[in-house]
């Protein structure tokens, strides 16, 4: 947040209600994959896997993806969405997506995908509170 505060979703972080946050159940199918470099967290992706009941169709979110700036075009995002792609298939995912950034850096970055579709989706967002 501080590096790049105009990429992140939120405006500040409250430490102590992301703890908490950690231990509710609500939160308990989210995963994280960090990058650690010196014993610090310079990389992660957060995602989480939920599924069709009526047709078994499995599916994977990737809610947050981001290196920091100095360690990037190193291949850590590549490496991180490498380890999340293990986990998929260790858990017989049919297909994930995310809603990615359209800065240049990041455009950059998922036109190297392989196999990957990028196309306009239209989205439907309604706030609940």
């Amino acid at each position: 947040m501080q590096d790049e505060p105009e990429k992140m979703l939120a405006e500040r972080i409250d430490e102590k209600a992301l703890r908490e946050r950690l231990d509710d159940p609500f939160y308990g199918s989210k995963r994280s994959i960090l990058a650690m470099q010196d014993g610090e967290a310079v990389g992660r992706i957060e995602y989480h896997f939920y599924g069709c009941l009526q047709d078994g169709y499995r599916m994977a979110y990737v809610d947050w993806v981001y290196v920091l700036r100095e360690y990037r075009r190193r291949g850590i995002a590549r490496g991180l969405f490498c380890e999340f792609e293990k986990d998929c298939v260790r858990n017989r995912i049919d297909q994930y997506y995310l809603i990615r950034a359209t800065n240049g850096e990041a455009e950059r970055f998922y036109a190297g995908f392989e196999g990957a579709q990028m196309g306009e989706e239209p989205l439907l967002r309604k706030n609940m509170g």
